[in-house]
């Protein structure tokens, strides 16, 4: 059984620059909770289509999956579904999807489901992922913001 989260933050930058930042996959490390990322193959404009990642998740140990991506028309977002998964991560989906407010704001939503490998009670399930989804967009936020 998955774990669905969804979190809502406003960053100070137009739709490009939230999207330079959520597309450029190689610098997770830097600001995600993410151990490494390899883009596997690139895209139109070079953009990453599938992207291989490294994660510690809490109590469970390393998890490693490779995900396809998908990108909405101009700076509306992007979304992804597993291709291959190991570890205590057995299948993610997700997507941000971005609305700009003006020309120096941006809402963005980020929406994530997550099975594990393993079992775990409820409530563990349900805030380890409320967890992932705030700090994704506070170090989204921050990466933006602060460069």
């Amino acid at each position: 059984m998955g774990e669905h989260a969804e979190g809502t933050i406003v960053i100070e930058a137009s739709g490009a620059e939230v999207m330079d930042v959520i597309t450029d996959y190689e610098a997770y490390p830097d600001w995600a909770d993410v151990k490494t990322a390899r883009v596997l193959q690139r895209g139109a404009g070079g953009v990453g289509t599938e992207v291989a990642f490294e994660v510690d998740v809490p109590i469970l140990g390393r998890a490693s999956y490779t995900l396809a991506y998908r990108y909405a028309p101009g700076d509306a977002g992007v979304s992804w579904v597993t291709k291959e998964a190991r570890g205590a991560v057995s299948n993610i989906s997700g997507e941000y999807l971005l609305n700009e407010l003006g020309d120096r704001e941006t809402e963005v939503t980020y929406r994530l489901s997550v099975e594990l490998g393993v079992l775990l009670p409820g409530f563990v399930r349900t805030q380890g992922a409320k967890r992932v989804i705030e700090n994704a967009l506070e170090g989204l936020k921050r990466r933006v913001e602060l460069g």
